[in-house]
């Protein structure tokens, strides 16, 4: 399941900026962190203070995944380079397999890549959030090797 990492053109970027935009305003109010009501214009907020410069923002790396044998793009990755603990580390903030790919392999290879990019930019760890309603996403992160450092928990008030 060989993919190529491809630095993201201004076209791909803002098709992906009109999608996850927007998906994550329904993943942060399917979390009830915030309202429907709010939802995008936090969003749209919280893209615009992660990526000030667009694509061209400092110590983010925007990819396509692009599978060379289709001869299209499968997916997206996009990570910053952050110092967490005085360690250098890689915080990958979307990583999304388009849904007629997914179960192929191609998330398993975008992590494979990003440790070979990150480690060539310094990262000795890579690190991400991921919504506790997400199982398929948790199971693949388990999969790789990752382990939770913090939980926040919820329930309601009974």
């Amino acid at each position: 399941m060989p993919i190529d990492l491809r630095p993201m053109t201004a076209e791909s970027f803002q098709r992906f900026m009109d999608r996850a935009i927007p998906d994550y305003a329904a993943e942060k109010v399917r979390s009830g962190e915030w309202s429907e009501a709010e939802a995008v214009e936090r969003s749209t907020a919280d893209f615009r203070d992660l990526l000030p410069d667009g694509l061209d923002s400092a110590g983010n790396f925007l990819f396509d995944l692009h599978d060379p044998e289709l001869g299209q793009d499968v997916g997206v990755l996009w990570y910053a380079l952050r110092t967490n603990g005085g360690e250098p580390s890689a915080f990958v903030y979307e990583v999304a397999v388009f849904p007629q790919f997914q179960r192929r392999g191609y998330a398993s290879e975008a992590f494979r890549l990003l440790d070979r990019h990150a480690a060539a930019q310094g990262a000795s760890r890579v690190r991400l959030h991921v919504f506790g309603h997400n199982h398929p996403a948790r199971a693949l992160y388990e999969r790789l090797g990752f382990e939770p450092t913090n939980l926040i928990l919820s329930r309601p008030i009974r």
